[in-house]
C-alpha cells in the first residue's frame, strides 16, 4: 500500500525550468534559452550547457529578453511540450517604436 501512494505522489510532479524570452515564434509560442551549469568530470571546470524549448504562452504576455518559468505539459503541437507559467522578470529594454 505505501507504494502506491509514493507512484501517485511523483505522478503530479512536473519539471520546472527558468529561462530567457529570445524568440516570439508565432501566435501564443514562444521560445525560451535555458542554461544547464555543471561541473566536468575529470577538470572540475563549470560548463555552461544552453537548450531551447519551445513554450506556450496563452495570453501572449512574454516579451524578447523576459526571464519565464515554464512546466512540462502534454504535447499541444509537434515542437510544443511546455507551457509558460509566469514571467520573473521583465526585460530591461525599452521597446522603441519606429517612426516613418
Amino acid at each position: 500500500m505505501g507504494d502506491t501512494v509514493a507512484i501517485e505522489r511523483s505522478r503530479g510532479l512536473r519539471k520546472e525550468r527558468n529561462g530567457i524570452v529570445v524568440s516570439k515564434s508565432g501566435d501564443k509560442t514562444v521560445v525560451v534559452l535555458v542554461e544547464r551549469r555543471s561541473q566536468h568530470p575529470v577538470y572540475g571546470k563549470t560548463v555552461r550547457q544552453f537548450k531551447k524549448y519551445h513554450a506556450h504562452d496563452e495570453k501572449n504576455e512574454a516579451k524578447m529578453g523576459d526571464h519565464v518559468r515554464i512546466v512540462e505539459s502534454r504535447p499541444m503541437s509537434r515542437m510544443k511540450r511546455w507551457r509558460m507559467v509566469g514571467i520573473v522578470s521583465a526585460s530591461q529594454e525599452k521597446d522603441q517604436a519606429v517612426t516613418a
